[in-house]
């Protein structure tokens, strides 16, 4: 038993006016895709992009400067409260030694313990000055990474702007030619907007092209005799395909057969 030959491919009838409004909807719809990847693809975008995890690096810097200033700053409280002890002690010391209440070897003790305590203050106050040496430097590193981050901030706030009215501007005629398509639409019949649409839709973008001195609109090849004697010979209301491509093939004055 022989399995069944496949059917030949429906032969679409459509008025030659239809099946011209068909290259003016191609034309609408080459814009739209035009458009949208004009969107997608704006320069302002990738300067965005680069931008912004410059901004992102950036905040990262910033917060370790931040968080090593505010650590030098709890040192440098702890160093102060450390010398204020040792000033506290040797003023008591001495307040005790000026009264001269004791014995002498009280005395003695305390005389020594206060030249003792004026070593330690000499040496945490110069712990201190180190300490806020380093807290100066830490500062200025902060202040620059966040100067550096506002004026970045200022930059993106920039693009933002450019890139909101370039978007904008191609919305807006996205939505005119969105319009003109649908009146377009309306002028070529649910039956051949449904092949277009398939046909499109695997053809990159391309439904249907003109017939234009023998050649295919679409894939840009010329016809060979026998498609074009076919095509010649087609009534003027069949909606014809490029052999090639199998894009629709709209016929106008300029086709060359």
């Amino acid at each position: 038993m022989h399995a069944p030959h496949p059917s030949p491919e429906a032969v679409l009838k459509a008025e030659l006016s239809r099946q011209w409004r068909l290259l003016d909807l191609q034309a609408l719809d080459t814009r739209i895709d035009q458009i949208d990847h004009r969107k997608a693809s704006l320069p302002v975008l990738k300067e965005l992009e680069g931008l912004q995890r410059e901004a992102s690096a950036l905040d990262a810097e910033v917060v370790r400067a931040r968080t090593a200033f505010d650590d030098v700053g709890r040192e440098i409280a702890k160093s102060e409260a450390d010398v204020q002890l040792v000033r506290d002690r040797a003023l008591r010391n001495q307040t005790r030694l000026d009264s001269g209440q004791g014995t002498a070897k009280d005395m003695q003790a305390l005389q020594h313990e206060i030249t003792s305590l004026a070593r330690r203050q000499s040496e945490l106050e110069d712990l201190e000055l180190e300490v806020m040496e380093r807290a100066e430097g830490l500062e200025t590193t902060l202040r620059e990474h966040e100067a550096a981050r506002a004026e970045l901030a200022s930059r993106i706030a920039d693009l933002e702007a450019a890139r909101d009215k370039e978007l904008g501007e191609l919305d807006a005629e996205r939505e005119q030619v969105v319009a003109e398509r649908a009146q377009t639409v309306s002028g070529v019949g649910e039956d051949l907007i449904a092949l277009y649409d398939k046909v499109r839709a695997s053809s990159g973008g391309l439904g249907a092209a003109a017939l234009t001195q023998r050649r295919c609109g679409g894939c840009r090849l010329e016809l060979n005799q026998v498609d074009l004697g076919r095509i010649a010979a087609a009534p003027e209301d069949e909606v014809v395909r490029c052999e090639e491509c199998r894009r629709i093939l709209v016929r106008t004055s300029e086709s060359g057969i």
